[in-house]
């Protein structure tokens, strides 16, 4: 082969575009099988190590410590190539003024050549991708036990809301919905989008976390909670499915007595999740069944006796393939807004 032969193919700089966020909820609203396809599929191409998730990175702020912007990089193989970034703030005290906690966005890098091609906004993409994990967890984790017919939701933002559609969108129904939060208001809020959802359940707003454990065999947890708050083992007595999304609001006795699966291990187990507390406690993983994709996989079996915790840390990864997703949707559709010249510095020399 000549020395010409080798050299690689002429390569151009991607157009960059912005997606908004009433185009991101346009995709994604009525899709939820579809993304949860993207989602296991993604997690099976992490399993399968064609992905590269480093650990996410938090600026903290000393004259605002519930606050934080996370930046989570990440890069996905297969048919999706590509890589990206995620960087997401949470300021709980948005919550208060009438605005949500979260904003964000996502940028998507080209493969070939490294150029970023979108910006998009992000917080729906993270609720999408987190209640399509959520959901198929839930699906996966109850096979092999009674599925549940009531489900509580400990923490009623905008993560339980997307959680509540994504169950609801994949087959599930419940008999009984329970609602627990610190706020009266948010409790109403939620209780008042159930209804308008048209659930056939009855709706119960319980007045402490205690009642809403026990009174159901599917517990979603989606709090800001910065570290644990339910210490009662006997709470679970009745062994139910617990979706530890928030991830520190288990004391790690709790964790120590069940069946615990985690999205990643490397990263569930740092940053004094309720994971890495249990794993402070004994020093050792043993407490740990597997991940997803195991279970997925078929590398594990969950048991029926005993509570079963999934505690997802999150991962870079899924944000990408769901925001992939919908950039390839925007594109089909023909409404992709491109920013005209905004590479601008194209000739090495002028």
């Amino acid at each position: 082969m000549s020395a010409s032969a080798e050299l690689p193919g002429p390569v151009t700089v991607p157009p960059f575009a912005v997606i908004s966020g009433a185009q991101v909820q346009h995709v994604l609203q009525g899709h939820e099988k579809q993304v949860m396809e993207v989602v296991e599929a993604t997690y099976r191409l992490h399993g399968a190590g064609d992905s590269v998730n480093p650990p996410s990175y938090f600026l903290r702020f000393p004259d605002r410590a519930s606050s934080r912007i996370i930046a989570l990089p990440a890069s996905i193989g297969g048919q999706v190539r590509v890589d990206g970034l995620k960087w997401i703030s949470s300021f709980p005290g948005n919550v208060a003024s009438g605005i949500p906690r979260a904003s964000g966005v996502l940028i998507l890098n080209d493969h070939d050549t490294g150029y970023p091609f979108a910006c998009l906004e992000s917080s729906i993409i993270s609720a999408t991708r987190t209640a399509a994990s959520a959901a198929l967890a839930a699906d996966r984790l109850s096979r092999g036990r009674q599925r549940p017919t009531r489900v509580g939701f400990f923490g009623v933002g905008l993560i339980a809301r997307y959680i509540h559609t994504f169950l609801a969108a994949t087959g599930w129904s419940f008999d009984e919905i329970g609602v627990h939060d610190l706020s009266a208001d948010s409790a109403a809020g939620f209780r008042g989008y159930l209804e308008q959802s048209g659930t056939a359940g009855r709706v119960t707003v319980h007045d402490s976390a205690e009642r809403l454990i026990r009174s159901s065999d599917l517990v979603v947890f989606a709090t800001v909670a910065g570290e644990p708050h339910v210490t009662d083992l006997s709470w679970f007595d009745h062994d139910p499915l617990v979706l530890h999304v928030s991830l520190r609001d288990l004391a790690p006795e709790i964790l120590l007595a069940s069946t615990n699966v985690v999205d990643d291990v490397e990263h569930c187990l740092k940053a004094d999740t309720s994971p890495h507390l249990a794993e402070q406690l004994t020093g050792n993983r043993d407490f740990l069944l597997g991940t997803l994709d195991d279970v997925l996989a078929g590398r594990v079996e969950v048991p029926a006796d005993r509570p079963v915790v999934f505690s997802p840390f999150g991962l870079g990864v899924l944000d990408l393939a769901v925001g992939k997703f919908v950039y390839d949707e925007v594109v089909r559709s023909g409404e992709l807004h491109v920013v005209d010249d905004f590479f601008h510095e194209l000739r090495r020399y002028g």
